[in-house]
């Protein structure tokens, strides 16, 4: 029995079905899954989700289980064991990102309690449900996603932009941009 998923799904690839059936939407509250998304979403600029997502398991090696206070303490000793150690992209820029996102994501965890309370305030606690009749014609960016983008750029956070952050959104659940045929839409 077949099902029907988004259109940008590779049907071929067990990895990225697997990612859109189980993960992408679903709403995310625990911060250091938080975190992890969003660093790994920032490591996609410039390339695929696929390429990212298959070295998902070495980018939680290196970074220790994306423990946020750990992340945020890295020296440059720890840059260059996660640039040798081959289990993530190699680009000291994006590595150094995840680091200063870090530190920033403490001031917001500081301000706000938690990066849930910062990211899903940000939509009233509540997923937006958009009507998506073909991938293709989707939005890739929103006035939420701009305007977190502007306050985390002001905060000094690094390889983020509008895109990157309704990615982030909707893989998160922010937002459910799933087909409106598809299985996992909300309704």
């Amino acid at each position: 029995m077949s099902v029907s998923r988004c259109g940008w799904v590779k049907l071929n690839d067990p990895v990225y079905v697997a990612y859109h059936d189980e993960e992408w939407g679903k709403p995310l509250h625990n911060d250091r899954a938080l975190f992890e998304l969003f660093s790994l979403e920032t490591q996609s600029a410039g390339l695929s989700w696929l390429t990212v997502l298959k070295k998902r398991q070495g980018y939680r090696e290196v970074f220790e289980g994306f423990e946020l206070e750990k992340v945020a303490s890295y020296s440059d000793v720890d840059i260059d064991r996660i640039m040798e150690s081959g289990l993530v992209i190699k680009s000291r820029p994006k590595i150094e990102a995840i680091i200063a996102n870090a530190r920033g994501f403490l001031e917001i965890k500081k301000e706000f309690g938690s990066l849930d309370s910062y990211f899903w305030g940000k939509v009233g606690r509540r997923a937006i449900i958009n009507d998506v009749v073909d991938y293709k014609m989707a939005a890739c960016t929103s006035e939420i996603s701009d305007a977190i983008t502007k306050e985390l750029k002001k905060r000094g956070f690094k390889f983020i932009g509008s895109t990157t952050m309704y990615a982030f959104m909707q893989a998160c659940g922010m937002v459910d941009d799933h087909e409106n045929g598809c299985w996992c839409k909300k309704s």
